[in-house]
């Protein structure tokens, strides 16, 4: 019994505010920060050939 499976793909369009744009952006550059700062640390313990998980970035950056 093969089961059909059925690949569907929806398309959206934004079109935000100048407030809006500004709230994304803002936003945004907070995100990009966060992760720049978790990529760093997780990099620097490579190079220390230690392992930094999940958990423990998630407890740096809190």
């Amino acid at each position: 019994m093969a089961a059909n499976h059925v690949k569907r793909a929806f398309k959206y369009r934004f079109y935000p505010t100048d407030v809006q744009a500004a709230e994304l952006s803002r936003t945004f550059g907070c995100v990009r920060k966060v992760y720049n700062l978790a990529l760093a640390a997780r990099t620097e313990a490579w190079t220390r050939q230690e392992r930094v998980n999940y958990n423990a970035t998630s407890a740096m950056l809190t």
